[in-house]
Order: structure tokens, then C-alpha cells, then sequence
């Protein structure tokens, strides 16, 4: 038996039938914990889901909620419990250790009714590497027999599971299990888990995978209002019940993405992408698989409106074409994401570095298959906005037709050509007169421009309206090859002839500082030589003057 918060299918079933047959039913219910708000919720959310509450990872040990005093409670009306928040308030905490109490309580009598025996203690639940939110109790052919009764197949199923085939019924069931996306909300959550309890019993789950997963990206009728919620949940499950090492979780996980792509919840998404990597080296996926995934991504963050994360995975897609796999690189697939790539950093407003995207070898055999694109690119890369003016000349239309925006490709290659003009200026002064003809405006625009190259931190400096310069601090080199090497080598040779001159300077004035110093030691020893001589004259002269009455 598989349930979800103590809400099971047989206590369920076996009511509908009682009813329909007009029988009261002798088999005592099982106990049913307090009524919570409508919709899916569950106590903490797995590590690795992709669920959209915003629950920690685990929960401690805490008190529960009845044996908290009264005072513990805000006085303030709680929020609704599905409003999602940023931090836990004090109500919330409350009030989710009571919702895990009582799930842990409902789901405890629920299988000792039916004869399994649970452990209570809390502590075991929570430090499982990964939570079991399923609770089974029955063979595989009651289970079975229960589903198919339910989404009503049960007479074709039956035969098969008597005879002991149970991938025969297996297959029956899984066939009819879109039946549960028009299931009522409340049985929906333990209805999937049953479900996918089932699945994974078999000896070749991958073939009803794709089939369970396609029907979680339909809507779900009778639940309109919660239907990503429910959906969501039932694809985390199938997820982490597989086991972490298994080649089914890249499936499952394509099927995420792509319900996540379906529904615009790129955010939910974004941040379990760090663990791409880990899981690819996890479940040895190949080169191929891993492109797969990343242009999923890509087009997914492409749609959700974050360019920067698509560019950044279609790139990560890119990679994994073999340099050394000629047929690979020229496919039409990598001719298509190439191309696809180009088109986006030329096109970015933030983007200004373009060398590891001309580096990746699809995009350089762009030059046999699409030369066009592959001259635009190197303009964007190392060239200026005259060489830009002059390819929309010999390709006239070409820009309008590819549906390029002209005028945001023209403002780039103006911060491009600013960040090339600062570069190359050896004494980091450059006048307003040589911004304005290089960026092709007027005067009175260059400060406005300055201020964007600035903005942009492509260059550093400060401008100085007197002298109508632009005093550069730090420049950003676009390419970095032999010319740009030989410009460093030629400003070296200036800084070292400066420091030359600087060292020649200060030897000359600590030279003139210790001449100076002797001077002044030979000068006093001068003074203080004749101030000797002077007192010993007049010492002689006092000797000799006689005495007089006045002496006495």
C-alpha cells in the first residue's frame, strides 16, 4: 500500500465500492490526521528535487507544537501556509513541525491499521541520506491490483496477475495511468506514488518512464490551480527514488527540464544546475547526452529571458564537440548552435569578449559553411566600426534580412572601437577630436559616450573638460595576439627607459645630498678650526698687558 501523508487508495476504493454496491462497510478506517489546506505539502525538501517550497534540506528534532506554550505564538495573524517566504517566521516553524507530526503520526496508524509496523521515532526519517516519502505495504500483485482498480482496468489486469505476469499487467497499467491526471487533488500525490512504486519494481523501468512522465507534462485536469505543484512533486519523487548512480536519473532529468521549460520556472531550475557535472560524471553520460541537456537548458533560460545563462550552457554544449570529429563539427546540428551562438554575443549588451567563443572549432569551420556570419564575428572580435560601416556596405541588407538590430550591433562596435582607440594611445591621453572621429559622432556626444565605455568597463580613466582629453587609467585588449604582444613590449621599453631616468634622478640628488653634507662637515670643521686659532691670540695679548691699580 503506498500513501501520501497517511491518504491511501484502498480506504478510498474500497468506500466507492461499498457505496456502489449499497452495502455498509464492517472495516473500520483508517485514522485520518487533522484536515490541512488544500494542494500538495510536504514537511522538508529533498536535496536534490526540484520541488518549489522553499523548506530546508532536514529538520531537527523539535518539541511538538502542543507541548509549546501559548506566549510562543505570534500574536499576529500567520500568513497563508502555501505563501511562499524567504526566512521561517516564528508561526511557520510552529506550524510545520505540527504538519510533520501529524503526517508522521496519520502514516504510522495508517500502516498499523493495515498490519505493518513503523518506527516513530522522528530522528530516523530525517537522517536518510535521501527521505523515503513513500509508505508500501502490500505484495506487487495487491498493489497492481489496487491501481488497476482504481484507474478502472482492473478486469484486464487481473488475468495476468493471477498467471504471475507482471510486466504484461504492468504494461496495462501504465497505459491507462493518464486516468490520474483527471483524479481528485487529495488522491492525486498517492496515487502517482503508487504508481511509480510500481514502475520501479520492474525489471526494465525505462520502458514505462517516459510514458509516466508524459503524462505528468499534461495538465492536470482536476487540479488546475495546483497543477505544476502536483506535477512538480510527483517528478522529484520519480527522481530521487531512483538510485543516484543509475543512467534513468539523465531521463527523468530531461523530463524536468523540459516541464520546467513547459511552465516558464526556469528559477526553480537554476539552482540545481551546479550539480550537472557531478551527476554527468555520476551516470557516465557521454559527450552527446551531456550537448543534449545543455541546449535544453540554454533554451530554457533563453525562454525564461536570462541570456546570459543561455549563452553560458549553449557554449558548455559547444565543448562537447571533438576537435578532432571533422564530420561532428561541420554536422548541421553544430552548424545550427553555432550560428545560434554567434547571433547571441554579438547581440549582447554585456558581452565584449569574444575570443573563447571564435577558439571552439564548430565555430571557425562557420568560415566554410557560413562566411558571412564568420566575418561578422571577427569584426566584433579584433576590428572597429569603419571596418563594420564598410561590411554593411558589401553586404547591403544582409543585417535586416538575418533580423539583426542594426543600431544595437553599431552602439557595440562604438564601445568596441573606444576600448580599441584607449588601447593603442601610448601617453594615455587622448583627445576629444580623435574619440569623435573614431566613433563617427559629434563633439558635444563624446563625454556621453566616455561615460558609457566607462559604464560598460571596457576602460578606466577620468576626462578632463579643460583640456578637452580623456586621461586613460586602465583599457581592456580585446584580442591579445603578436600586435597586441609587441605594443606590451614597446610600453615596457617605455616604462623601463622612465625608471631609468627615475633611478638616474634620485643617484643624482642622493649625490648632491652627500656632497652637500661634506661641504657643510668641512665648513664647520673650518669655523670651528678658526675659532681656536682666535682664542689663543688673545690669551697671548692678555698675558702681556701690564698690571694697574684697577686689577687690585
Amino acid at each position: 500500500m503506498a500513501s501520501d501523508a497517511g491518504q491511501g487508495i484502498s480506504a478510498i476504493a474500497g468506500a466507492e465500492e461499498a457505496k456502489a454496491e449499497g452495502k455498509a462497510t464492517k472495516k473500520r478506517n483508517p485514522p485520518v490526521p487533522p484536515k490541512l489546506p488544500p494542494g500538495p505539502r510536504t514537511p522538508y525538501e529533498l536535496c536534490d528535487t526540484f520541488s518549489p517550497w522553499d523548506f530546508p534540506p532536514s529538520i531537527p528534532r523539535s518539541p511538538k507544537s502542543r507541548d509549546l506554550p501559548e506566549h510562543s505564538l505570534p500574536e499576529t495573524d500567520p500568513a497563508p501556509y502555501r505563501e511562499r517566504s524567504s526566512s521561517l517566521d516564528p508561526w511557520l516553524v510552529v506550524e510545520t513541525w505540527k504538519y510533520v507530526d501529524e503526517v508522521i503520526d496519520g502514516a504510522t496508524q495508517y500502516l498499523e491499521f493495515y498490519g505493518a509496523k513503523a518506527l516513530r521515532d522522528f530522528a530516523t526519517t530525517v537522517t536518510m541520506a535521501t527521505p523515503q516519502l513513500l509508505f508500501v505495504d502490500g505484495t506487487f500483485a495487491e498493489l497492481a491490483q489496487e491501481m488497476a482498480d482504481y484507474i478502472q482496468v482492473g478486469d484486464q489486469v487481473k488475468p495476468y496477475l493471477e498467471q504471475e505476469q507482471n510486466e504484461e499487467a504492468l504494461q496495462i497499467i501504465v497505459k491507462a495511468s493518464s486516468f490520474l491526471n483527471s483524479a481528485p487533488e487529495k488522491d492525486f500525490t498517492g496515487a502517482y506514488n503508487l504508481l511509480i512504486h510500481l514502475v520501479l519494481q520492474s525489471k526494465e523501468p525505462i520502458k514505462y518512464l517516459p510514458a509516466v512522465c508524459g503524462n505528468l507534462m499534461k495538465p492536470i485536469t482536476s487540479s488546475p490551480a495546483h497543477s505544476f505543484t502536483l506535477a512538480a512533486n510527483a517528478l522529484s519523487t520519480i527522481f530521487n527514488l531512483i538510485e543516484p548512480s543509475s543512467p534513468l536519473r539523465f531521463n527523468v532529468l530531461m523530463q524536468i527540464i523540459r516541464f520546467i521549460r513547459q511552465h516558464g520556472q526556469f528559477d526553480l531550475l537554476k539552482p540545481r544546475l551546479k550539480n550537472l557535472e557531478g551527476w554527468f560524471a555520476e551516470w557516465d553520460t557521454d559527450d552527446e547526452q551531456q550537448r543534449k541537456l545543455y541546449v535544453e537548458v540554454s533554451e530554457a533560460a533563453a525562454e525564461a529571458g536570462d541570456d546570459e545563462e543561455s549563452y553560458h550552457y549553449l557554449i558548455k554544449a559547444l565543448r562537447t564537440l571533438g576537435r578532432e570529429e571533422q564530420e561532428e563539427i561541420t554536422s548541421e546540428e553544430a552548424q545550427e548552435l553555432s550560428l545560434r551562438a554567434v547571433r547571441m554575443a554579438i547581440s549582447s549588451p554585456t558581452r565584449f569578449d569574444f575570443q573563447d567563443l571564435r577558439a571552439l572549432p564548430s565555430v571557425q569551420a562557420l568560415s566554410d559553411s557560413h562566411p558571412v556570419y564568420s566575418q561578422l564575428l571577427d569584426i566584433f572580435t579584433e576590428q572597429d566600426l569603419e571596418d563594420y560601416n564598410d561590411f554593411r556596405d558589401e553586404h547591403e541588407g544582409w543585417i535586416e534580412k538575418e533580423k539583426l538590430d542594426h543600431e544595437k550591433l553599431q552602439r557595440k562596435m562604438r564601445l568596441l572601437t573606444f576600448a580599441s582607440l584607449a588601447a593603442s594611445t601610448p601617453n594615455r591621453e587622448i583627445p576629444y577630436a580623435n574619440i569623435a572621429k573614431a566613433l563617427q559622432i559629434p563633439a558635444e556626444e563624446v563625454e556621453m559616450w566616455t561615460i558609457d565605455v566607462i559604464r560598460s568597463k571596457l576602460v578606466e580613466g577620468r576626462l578632463s573638460q579643460q583640456q578637452k582629453v580623456f586621461l586613460v587609467h586602465r583599457t581592456t585588449y580585446r584580442v591579445f595576439g603578436e600586435k597586441q604582444w609587441r605594443e606590451l613590449g614597446t610600453r615596457v621599453d617605455q616604462y623601463k627607459s622612465i625608471v631609468d631616468r627615475l633611478i638616474g634622478v634620485v643617484r643624482k640628488a642622493q649625490a648632491d645630498v652627500e656632497n652637500q653634507r661634506e661641504r657643510e662637515q668641512q665648513e664647520l670643521e673650518r669655523k670651528l678650526a678658526n675659532a681656536g686659532i682666535s682664542g689663543s691670540q688673545g690669551d697671548r695679548r692678555r698675558q702681556q698687558k701690564p698690571r694697574t691699580d684697577e686689577d687690585d
